[in-house]
Parts: structure tokens; sequence; C-alpha cells
């Protein structure tokens, strides 16, 4: 099997639980790219929060692609090309917001350098290890933005959003996420990223249909890719792969939708991987 693009998600799969990529994944990474094959970034991270780690891996000198907002912006490292873009509408932005204030949760929203939130000091939701996480202050360093206070998103958004970031304790996420997608059923599509992360996005958004509209333009056939993913958000992308791959620390859902399963994002999984198929 001829393999040219690998796709990965990047907390939980390219990423160790430090937040860091190896030294061996980056190797295994770099290596592949001096060998032709196209890198992808495949992430709900907003479009900033991924160019620290292209930067790590020099993927601005081999054609690299970013993808973000769960699919909903693909960028070209080299040119700076958008490869594909699709918003919600504002309308829709503004509905999901008014409606997200009868629940207990934090919304969060990114225009430009700024994440914009209700409050940026009381924000601390208990995690499904049970740790309390200012978690506001973790998607702003994550995305490299700068905060801003808005006390009602619904009223202060002009503007089409390519995700809305809903984050709330696990388990009350769990309790009510069908009460907030309710009324937009069928107008947009939402899912959990994490078990504390509940994202909202344009109808069809996927990481697999912005590999459908990207991978033509790169020459790059269905069959071709090799996909990395652990979350529910990566389970279009791993079952569109001609090869998808679950880290050892994916759910149960993606392992069984998977090709195959890796080692751990924290014993190198995909560096794993690379070997089988690369050399």
């Amino acid at each position: 099997m001829t393999i040219k693009a690998i796709a990965m998600d990047m907390d939980g799969t390219l990423l160790n639980d430090e937040k860091v990529i190896t030294e061996q994944t980056k190797e295994a990474l770099v290596t592949a790219q001096k060998q032709g094959i196209k890198v992808i970034l495949a992430s709900g991270r907003p479009t900033p929060g991924l160019f620290k780690y292209a930067e790590e891996l020099s993927m601005e000198n081999y054609d690299g692609i970013g993808l973000s907002f769960n699919g909903a912006h693909v960028l070209d490292y080299r040119t700076n090309e958008v490869l594909f873009e699709q918003r919600m509408s504002l309308e829709m932005s503004k509905a999901i917001l008014e409606h997200l204030k009868n629940f207990d949760v934090k919304p969060m929203i990114c225009h430009q350098d700024y994440m914009y939130v209700n409050d940026v000091y009381h924000n601390k939701i208990q995690l499904d290890n049970g740790e309390q996480t200012n978690i506001i202050e973790y998607e702003a360093r994550a995305g490299g933005y700068k905060l801003c206070e808005v006390n009602d998103l619904a009223g202060f958004c002009d503007f089409p959003l390519h995700k809305i970031l809903v984050a709330a304790d696990p388990d009350y996420l769990k309790q009510h996420y069908k009460e907030m997608m309710q009324p937009f059923e069928g107008q947009v599509s939402a899912l959990f990223s994490a078990p504390f992360y509940f994202e909202f996005t344009d109808l069809g958004i996927t990481k697999a249909k912005a590999m459908i509209a990207t991978l033509p333009k790169l020459g790059i056939k269905q069959e071709e890719l090799l996909a990395f993913g652990d979350g529910q958000n990566d389970q279009a992308m791993v079952e569109y792969a001609g090869v998808g791959v679950a880290m050892d620390n994916a759910t149960d859902e993606l392992k069984q939708a998977a090709d195959e399963t890796t080692l751990s994002n924290n014993e190198d999984g995909i560096a794993h991987t690379l070997r089988k198929y690369l050399i």
C-alpha cells in the first residue's frame, strides 16, 4: 500500500499528555516528509493553535497542511492559502450562543487575535480525572489568543463562526448535551472533542469532509491517506482514510471504527505505526 499523506489529531494523538511532540515521533514525521509524504495536522483547535507544532515539524518546508476547527478551516503552511473553509451563518451562531445561556457552561468564541468569553476569572471545571482546571486559560494559551470578557456573547457576535466551543464538567455535559443541541438538530453539527468539551460547527463539518474537499487538490487519493485519532471528533476521518488508526488511549467507539490500534500517545504510537508502513 502506498501512503502519500499522514493526518493526525493533536491532543491525545500527536501530543503526549504533557502536550509535547516527543523526539521519536517528531523524527518519524520529518523523515516521512523528506520522503515526499504530506503531513496534515487535523484538530479541533483553532488555526493559530497549530502554528507552533507545524513549525516544530518544519511543515512549511514540505507543503504541510493544517486542518483546524474540526475541519471548518484548512490552511497550506507553505503558501498560506486557505484550501477549504466553512463557517456557521451569523444568525445560527447568535442563536446557539443565546440558547447556551440556559446552561451552566462556559462558551468560547474566537475572532482574529481574541478569544471572547463571559468571565475570564471564574472558569475552573472538574475534568474526568477529578482535577480542577482553569479551562479558559488553557484554551486561550493553546490557541495563542488574547482574552476578552463579553457579558452577552450572542449580542456581541457580529461575525460568522467556524466553531462554538462549550466547556463544562464532564458529568454535566453528559446530562445536558442533548438539550443543548436539540433546537439545532439538522441545522448544525455538534460533538464531543473531549469529555469536558462539546463543539458546534456548521452542518456536515467533520475532519473527513475537509479531507474530501482538500485531498484532490493535493493529488492524493482516499486510499493513500493514513489517519490517526483518539476521540469522537476523529471518527469520520479515521473511517474515511485508507488506513484508519486508533491510539491505545482512544475511545472504545473509535477503536471499533478503526482498521487497527497502535500504542498510546505517551508511547509514540504514531512513530510505531509509521515504522510498519513507511520503512
